[in-house]
Protein backbone atom coordinates (compact mmCIF):
# COMPACT_ATOMS: atom_id res chain seq x y z
CA UNK A 1 0.00 0.00 0.00
CA UNK A 2 2.76 2.44 0.95
CA UNK A 3 4.79 1.62 -2.16
CA UNK A 4 1.72 2.14 -4.34
CA UNK A 5 0.97 5.51 -2.74
CA UNK A 6 4.55 6.70 -3.19
CA UNK A 7 4.60 5.48 -6.78
CA UNK A 8 1.33 7.26 -7.48
CA UNK A 9 2.66 10.46 -5.94
CA UNK A 10 5.77 10.29 -8.12
CA UNK A 11 3.64 9.84 -11.27
CA UNK A 12 1.40 12.77 -10.37
CA UNK A 13 4.39 14.95 -9.59
CA UNK A 14 5.90 13.96 -12.92
CA UNK A 15 2.72 15.02 -14.65
CA UNK A 16 2.74 18.33 -12.82
CA UNK A 17 6.50 18.72 -12.84
CA UNK A 18 6.37 22.08 -14.62
CA UNK A 19 4.33 23.61 -11.84
CA UNK A 20 6.69 22.12 -9.27
CA UNK A 21 9.76 23.40 -11.08
CA UNK A 22 8.26 26.89 -11.30
CA UNK A 23 7.46 26.77 -7.58
CA UNK A 24 11.00 25.71 -6.69
CA UNK A 25 12.51 28.42 -8.88
CA UNK A 26 10.29 31.07 -7.26
CA UNK A 27 11.34 29.94 -3.81
CA UNK A 28 15.02 29.93 -4.75
CA UNK A 29 14.73 33.45 -6.14
CA UNK A 30 12.96 34.52 -2.95
CA UNK A 31 15.90 33.23 -0.90
CA UNK A 32 18.27 35.70 -2.57
CA UNK A 33 16.95 38.91 -0.91
CA UNK A 34 16.47 37.01 2.37
CA UNK A 35 20.09 35.88 2.47
CA UNK A 36 21.33 39.31 1.38
CA UNK A 37 19.33 40.96 4.16
CA UNK A 38 20.54 38.49 6.80
CA UNK A 39 24.19 38.87 5.83
CA UNK A 40 23.93 42.67 5.77
CA UNK A 41 22.22 42.82 9.17
CA UNK A 42 24.89 40.50 10.59
CA UNK A 43 27.63 42.79 9.28
CA UNK A 44 25.97 45.85 10.80
CA UNK A 45 25.59 44.23 14.21
CA UNK A 46 29.16 42.99 14.42
CA UNK A 47 30.45 46.35 13.16
CA UNK A 48 28.64 48.38 15.83
CA UNK A 49 29.22 45.85 18.62
CA UNK A 50 31.77 46.82 21.30
CA UNK A 51 35.27 45.57 20.69
CA UNK A 52 37.86 46.21 17.99
CA UNK A 53 39.57 43.24 16.31
CA UNK A 54 42.50 45.46 15.36
CA UNK A 55 43.06 46.41 19.01
CA UNK A 56 42.79 42.74 20.02
CA UNK A 57 45.45 41.75 17.49
CA UNK A 58 47.88 44.61 17.99
CA UNK A 59 47.33 45.16 21.70
CA UNK A 60 46.07 48.27 23.45
CA UNK A 61 49.48 49.92 23.56
CA UNK A 62 50.22 49.64 19.82
CA UNK A 63 51.38 52.63 17.84
CA UNK A 64 49.01 54.37 15.40
CA UNK A 65 51.15 53.28 12.45
CA UNK A 66 50.90 49.64 13.46
CA UNK A 67 47.13 49.92 14.01
CA UNK A 68 46.66 51.48 10.57
CA UNK A 69 48.77 48.75 8.96
CA UNK A 70 46.78 45.92 10.56
CA UNK A 71 43.48 47.62 9.70
CA UNK A 72 44.55 47.87 6.07
CA UNK A 73 45.60 44.20 6.03
CA UNK A 74 42.21 43.17 7.43
CA UNK A 75 40.43 45.57 5.04
CA UNK A 76 38.70 47.23 7.99
CA UNK A 77 39.71 50.69 6.82
CA UNK A 78 37.16 50.46 4.01
CA UNK A 79 33.50 51.61 4.21
CA UNK A 80 31.02 49.01 5.39
CA UNK A 81 29.16 48.92 2.06
CA UNK A 82 32.39 48.18 0.19
CA UNK A 83 33.23 45.36 2.60
CA UNK A 84 29.72 43.96 2.28
CA UNK A 85 29.82 44.03 -1.52
CA UNK A 86 33.17 42.22 -1.53
CA UNK A 87 31.83 39.62 0.90
CA UNK A 88 28.78 38.94 -1.27
CA UNK A 89 30.83 38.66 -4.46
CA UNK A 90 33.24 36.21 -2.83
CA UNK A 91 30.41 34.25 -1.17
CA UNK A 92 28.80 33.65 -4.57
CA UNK A 93 32.06 31.95 -5.57
CA UNK A 94 32.07 29.85 -2.40
CA UNK A 95 34.71 31.94 -0.67
CA UNK A 96 33.72 33.22 2.79
CA UNK A 97 37.09 34.84 3.46
CA UNK A 98 39.85 33.98 5.92
CA UNK A 99 39.89 34.38 9.67
CA UNK A 100 41.67 37.33 11.22
CA UNK A 101 43.81 35.24 13.56
CA UNK A 102 44.61 31.83 12.07
CA UNK A 103 44.46 33.06 8.46
CA UNK A 104 42.59 29.88 7.58
CA UNK A 105 39.75 29.89 5.05
CA UNK A 106 36.39 30.08 6.77
CA UNK A 107 34.53 27.61 4.54
CA UNK A 108 36.73 24.54 5.30
CA UNK A 109 36.46 25.29 9.03
CA UNK A 110 32.66 25.45 8.79
CA UNK A 111 32.42 22.27 6.73
CA UNK A 112 34.65 20.42 9.20
CA UNK A 113 32.49 21.40 12.18
CA UNK A 114 29.03 21.34 10.63
CA UNK A 115 28.63 17.50 10.68
CA UNK A 116 28.71 17.53 14.51
CA UNK A 117 26.05 20.25 14.63
CA UNK A 118 23.91 18.49 12.01
CA UNK A 119 24.23 15.16 13.85
CA UNK A 120 23.19 16.70 17.16
CA UNK A 121 20.24 18.51 15.57
CA UNK A 122 19.11 15.39 13.67
CA UNK A 123 19.22 13.15 16.74
CA UNK A 124 17.37 15.77 18.78
CA UNK A 125 14.58 16.11 16.23
CA UNK A 126 14.23 12.33 15.84
CA UNK A 127 14.04 11.89 19.62
CA UNK A 128 11.51 14.71 19.91
CA UNK A 129 9.31 13.00 17.29
CA UNK A 130 9.52 9.66 19.10
CA UNK A 131 8.46 11.36 22.34
CA UNK A 132 6.12 14.09 21.14
CA UNK A 133 3.89 12.28 18.65
CA UNK A 134 2.87 9.37 20.96
CA UNK A 135 2.42 11.79 23.85
CA UNK A 136 0.15 14.03 21.76
CA UNK A 137 -1.90 11.10 20.49
CA UNK A 138 -2.26 9.69 23.99
CA UNK A 139 -3.44 13.06 25.28
CA UNK A 140 -5.95 13.45 22.43
CA UNK A 141 -7.45 9.98 22.93
CA UNK A 142 -7.90 10.69 26.66
CA UNK A 143 -9.24 14.23 26.32
CA UNK A 144 -10.30 16.01 29.55
CA UNK A 145 -9.06 13.12 31.71
CA UNK A 146 -6.29 13.32 34.30
CA UNK A 147 -3.98 11.61 31.77
CA UNK A 148 -4.62 14.44 29.30
CA UNK A 149 -3.97 17.04 32.01
CA UNK A 150 -0.69 15.37 33.01
CA UNK A 151 0.47 15.23 29.39
CA UNK A 152 -0.41 18.92 28.89
CA UNK A 153 1.41 19.84 32.11
CA UNK A 154 4.55 17.95 31.05
CA UNK A 155 4.48 19.63 27.65
CA UNK A 156 4.02 23.06 29.21
CA UNK A 157 6.94 22.56 31.59
CA UNK A 158 9.29 21.27 28.87
CA UNK A 159 8.40 23.95 26.33
CA UNK A 160 8.90 26.69 28.93
CA UNK A 161 12.26 25.40 30.15
CA UNK A 162 15.36 26.82 28.40
CA UNK A 163 17.46 24.06 26.85
CA UNK A 164 20.71 25.30 28.37
CA UNK A 165 19.18 25.32 31.87
CA UNK A 166 17.85 21.80 31.39
CA UNK A 167 21.29 20.77 30.14
CA UNK A 168 22.93 22.06 33.31
CA UNK A 169 20.39 20.22 35.46
CA UNK A 170 21.00 16.99 33.56
CA UNK A 171 24.75 17.37 33.93
CA UNK A 172 24.39 17.95 37.67
CA UNK A 173 22.09 14.97 38.21
CA UNK A 174 23.04 12.28 35.69
CA UNK A 175 26.71 13.01 35.07
CA UNK A 176 28.03 14.45 38.34
CA UNK A 177 25.92 12.80 41.05
CA UNK A 178 24.90 9.51 39.44
CA UNK A 179 27.83 9.20 37.01
CA UNK A 180 25.65 7.47 34.42
CA UNK A 181 26.81 9.23 31.26
CA UNK A 182 29.78 11.23 30.05
CA UNK A 183 29.79 14.94 30.76
CA UNK A 184 31.34 16.21 27.55
CA UNK A 185 33.20 15.29 24.40
CA UNK A 186 32.36 13.03 21.48
CA UNK A 187 34.58 10.04 22.23
CA UNK A 188 31.77 7.78 23.52
CA UNK A 189 28.14 7.36 22.53
CA UNK A 190 27.00 8.24 26.06
CA UNK A 191 28.42 11.74 25.65
CA UNK A 192 25.65 12.45 23.10
CA UNK A 193 22.81 11.47 25.44
CA UNK A 194 22.58 14.63 27.53
CA UNK A 195 22.95 17.20 24.71
CA UNK A 196 20.46 15.32 22.55
CA UNK A 197 17.83 15.07 25.26
CA UNK A 198 18.31 18.65 26.47
CA UNK A 199 17.48 19.95 22.97
CA UNK A 200 14.80 17.38 22.20
CA UNK A 201 12.78 18.00 25.39
CA UNK A 202 11.44 21.39 24.35
CA UNK A 203 10.81 20.32 20.76
CA UNK A 204 9.01 17.17 21.93
CA UNK A 205 6.67 19.38 23.94
CA UNK A 206 5.89 21.51 20.88
CA UNK A 207 5.29 18.44 18.73
CA UNK A 208 3.04 16.83 21.34
CA UNK A 209 0.89 19.96 21.61
CA UNK A 210 0.60 20.16 17.82
CA UNK A 211 -0.13 16.42 17.53
CA UNK A 212 -2.83 16.61 20.20
CA UNK A 213 -4.53 19.55 18.48
CA UNK A 214 -4.39 17.90 15.05
CA UNK A 215 -5.64 14.56 16.36
CA UNK A 216 -8.57 16.17 18.17
CA UNK A 217 -9.57 17.91 14.95
CA UNK A 218 -9.25 14.78 12.81
CA UNK A 219 -11.16 12.37 15.06
CA UNK A 220 -14.22 14.64 14.78
CA UNK A 221 -14.32 14.36 10.99
CA UNK A 222 -17.15 12.58 9.21
CA UNK A 223 -15.00 9.82 7.75
CA UNK A 224 -13.92 8.81 11.26
CA UNK A 225 -17.59 8.56 12.26
CA UNK A 226 -18.24 6.49 9.15
CA UNK A 227 -15.36 4.16 10.01
CA UNK A 228 -16.81 3.64 13.48
CA UNK A 229 -20.24 2.98 11.99
CA UNK A 230 -18.72 0.24 9.82
CA UNK A 231 -17.55 -1.50 12.97
CA UNK A 232 -13.81 -0.93 12.60
CA UNK A 233 -11.77 -1.15 15.77
CA UNK A 234 -10.46 1.97 17.47
CA UNK A 235 -6.90 0.90 16.78
CA UNK A 236 -7.51 0.69 13.04
CA UNK A 237 -9.39 3.99 13.05
CA UNK A 238 -6.67 5.71 15.03
CA UNK A 239 -3.53 4.48 13.27
CA UNK A 240 -4.82 3.83 9.74
CA UNK A 241 -7.18 6.76 9.21
CA UNK A 242 -6.73 9.48 11.81
CA UNK A 243 -2.97 9.42 12.39
CA UNK A 244 -2.02 9.77 8.72
CA UNK A 245 -4.08 12.92 8.27
CA UNK A 246 -3.18 14.35 11.68
CA UNK A 247 0.53 14.09 10.91
CA UNK A 248 0.36 16.13 7.70
CA UNK A 249 0.52 19.54 9.47
CA UNK A 250 3.31 18.18 11.68
CA UNK A 251 5.65 17.98 8.70
CA UNK A 252 6.07 21.75 8.54
CA UNK A 253 6.42 21.95 12.31
CA UNK A 254 9.13 19.29 12.34
CA UNK A 255 10.97 20.96 9.47
CA UNK A 256 10.94 24.29 11.28
CA UNK A 257 12.12 22.60 14.48
CA UNK A 258 15.06 21.07 12.62
CA UNK A 259 16.13 24.51 11.48
CA UNK A 260 15.70 25.80 15.02
CA UNK A 261 17.66 22.81 16.36
CA UNK A 262 20.62 23.79 14.20
CA UNK A 263 20.68 27.18 15.92
CA UNK A 264 19.75 25.88 19.36
CA UNK A 265 22.50 23.29 19.31
CA UNK A 266 25.12 26.07 19.17
CA UNK A 267 24.62 26.87 22.87
CA UNK A 268 24.37 23.22 23.87
CA UNK A 269 27.64 22.45 22.09
CA UNK A 270 29.45 24.88 24.35
CA UNK A 271 28.05 23.28 27.52
CA UNK A 272 29.01 19.75 26.44
CA UNK A 273 32.26 20.64 24.59
CA UNK A 274 31.10 19.37 21.20
CA UNK A 275 33.42 20.64 18.42
CA UNK A 276 30.62 21.94 16.23
CA UNK A 277 29.73 25.36 14.92
CA UNK A 278 28.72 26.52 18.41
CA UNK A 279 32.25 26.71 19.76
CA UNK A 280 33.44 28.14 16.46
CA UNK A 281 30.81 30.87 16.57
CA UNK A 282 31.39 31.82 20.20
CA UNK A 283 35.15 31.98 19.71
CA UNK A 284 34.64 34.16 16.65
CA UNK A 285 32.29 36.48 18.54
CA UNK A 286 34.75 36.78 21.42
CA UNK A 287 37.62 37.67 19.11
CA UNK A 288 35.44 39.83 16.81
CA UNK A 289 36.48 37.66 13.88
CA UNK A 290 34.24 39.26 11.26
CA UNK A 291 34.75 36.79 8.37
CA UNK A 292 34.09 33.78 10.61
CA UNK A 293 30.94 35.36 12.06
CA UNK A 294 29.57 36.44 8.69
CA UNK A 295 30.41 33.11 7.08
CA UNK A 296 28.78 31.06 9.84
CA UNK A 297 25.61 33.18 9.85
CA UNK A 298 25.29 32.99 6.06
CA UNK A 299 25.99 29.25 5.99
CA UNK A 300 23.39 28.50 8.67
CA UNK A 301 20.87 30.73 6.89
CA UNK A 302 21.37 28.85 3.64
CA UNK A 303 20.92 25.49 5.40
CA UNK A 304 17.72 26.70 7.06
CA UNK A 305 16.31 27.94 3.74
CA UNK A 306 17.12 24.60 2.12
CA UNK A 307 15.40 22.70 4.93
CA UNK A 308 12.24 24.79 4.57
CA UNK A 309 12.26 24.30 0.78
CA UNK A 310 12.65 20.52 1.13
CA UNK A 311 9.76 20.41 3.60
CA UNK A 312 7.55 22.40 1.23
CA UNK A 313 8.34 20.01 -1.61
CA UNK A 314 7.72 17.02 0.66
CA UNK A 315 4.17 18.26 1.14
CA UNK A 316 3.49 17.37 -2.48
CA UNK A 317 4.26 13.73 -1.68
CA UNK A 318 2.29 13.68 1.57
CA UNK A 319 -0.78 15.85 1.06
CA UNK A 320 -2.99 14.84 -1.90
CA UNK A 321 -4.63 18.27 -1.88
CA UNK A 322 -1.36 19.89 -2.90
CA UNK A 323 -0.73 17.27 -5.59
CA UNK A 324 -4.16 17.93 -7.04
CA UNK A 325 -3.38 21.65 -7.35
CA UNK A 326 -0.70 20.95 -9.96
CA UNK A 327 -3.11 18.73 -11.87
CA UNK A 328 -5.86 21.36 -11.82
CA UNK A 329 -3.47 24.03 -13.06
CA UNK A 330 -2.45 21.89 -16.01
CA UNK A 331 -6.07 20.94 -16.76
CA UNK A 332 -7.10 24.60 -16.73
CA UNK A 333 -4.30 25.32 -19.14
CA UNK A 334 -5.82 22.79 -21.53
CA UNK A 335 -3.03 20.23 -21.21
CA UNK A 336 -3.88 16.54 -21.48
CA UNK A 337 -2.56 14.45 -18.54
Amino acid sequence: MLVRQVFGAVIILHKGERGMIKYVIKRLLLFIPILLGISFIALIFIDIAPGDPVAIITGWDAKPEEIAKVAAELKLDRPILVRYFEFVMNAVKGDLGVTFYTKRPVMPDILARFPYTALLASMSVILSILIGVPLGIYAATHQYSWKDNVAILISLVLVSMPSFWLALLLVRLLAVKLNLVAVSGIQHWSSWVLPTFSIAAGYAASISRQARSNMLQVIREDYITTARAKGQSEGVILYRHALKNACIPLVMTIGSLFGMALGGSLVTEIIFSIPGLGQYMIKSLTNRDYPAIQGTVLFMSVIFCIVILVIDIAFAFIDPRIRSQYLRKKMKAGEVI
